[in-house]
Formats: C-alpha cells, sequence, structure tokens
C-alpha cells in the first residue's frame, strides 16, 4: 500500500494500480537558498539526499523540455508541461510497458508519482495524484 502518513490515502501497487510508488518532497520555491527540500514521507521510492539534491536542482533550472531527471537508477525526459505539473516517461526501463512519473507542485510540497505503463495508465496515475493534492490542499499541507 501507499500510505502516506500524513494524508488518509492508500492505493495498493498491484497489477494495474494507478501508482506503483509516490514521494512528497517538501519544497518552497521563494524561500531562501539556505532552506534545503527534504523528503517528507516515500513509498516504492529509495531516495537518498544526493539523488534529492539533483532532482531539486533539475526543476530549479526549470529546463525541462531540454534536460532529464532521474529517479533512483531510472531516467525521464519530460512529456508533458502543465501549470502545476508535468509528466514524464522512462527512457532506460526494463519494463515492455513502459514507466511514467507524474510531478505536481502544491503551495508547500512536489509530489513525485510513479507508474508502470503507458496511456492509459497515465491517465489512472494523474486521477491519484489529483487525489493527493487534493488532500494536502485540505489539511493547508
Amino acid at each position: 500500500l501507499l500510505d502516506f502518513g500524513c494524508l488518509d490515502f492508500q492505493v495498493t501497487r498491484s497489477s494495474g494500480q494507478a501508482l506503483k510508488a509516490a514521494m512528497l518532497v517538501n519544497y518552497d520555491p521563494t524561500g531562501p537558498s539556505r532552506l534545503l527540500s527534504t523528503i517528507e514521507e516515500q513509498e516504492g521510492i529509495k531516495a537518498d539526499p544526493i539523488e534529492l539534491s539533483q532532482f531539486i536542482n533539475f526543476i530549479k533550472r526549470n529546463n525541462l523540455q531540454t534536460e532529464s531527471f532521474f529517479i533512483g537508477s531510472n531516467q525521464y525526459v519530460v512529456t508533458s508541461i502543465f501549470e502545476n505539473w508535468f509528466s514524464a516517461r522512462c527512457m532506460n526501463t526494463s519494463n515492455h510497458a513502459g514507466e511514467g512519473a507524474i510531478v505536481m507542485q502544491t503551495s508547500a510540497f512536489l509530489l513525485v508519482a510513479l507508474y508502470d505503463g503507458s496511456i492509459a495508465s497515465a491517465s489512472r496515475a494523474m486521477v491519484a495524484v489529483d487525489q493527493l493534492a487534493w488532500q494536502l490542499g485540505r489539511k493547508n499541507l
């Protein structure tokens, strides 16, 4: 189960489910540069501080269309960019159906969600990410 302690939201990671992993990172782009982002919650992802730092630098550079980023050993390229979120596809997956990521920015967090599969899976994952972001908003997080 994906179970963020600060949220009442769970999804199973069995085949055909929306998300296989998620990570909640505190992030304030308007805060002082000495303010470090930290992982608040993570399920199914084992990110370390160095990986997180590189990912945050990718976000801050805002070259989403021209650079790629890593989560664990997987490299992702951004495929769609919207106002407060973007989606990406894994470039080095061994999964024949593919893998993807959705990164959504809320007022205080980056929500990183990973899923297996292609377009239908991405749609289900986006619904799950939207629900998580809505719950964060309700809790003023």
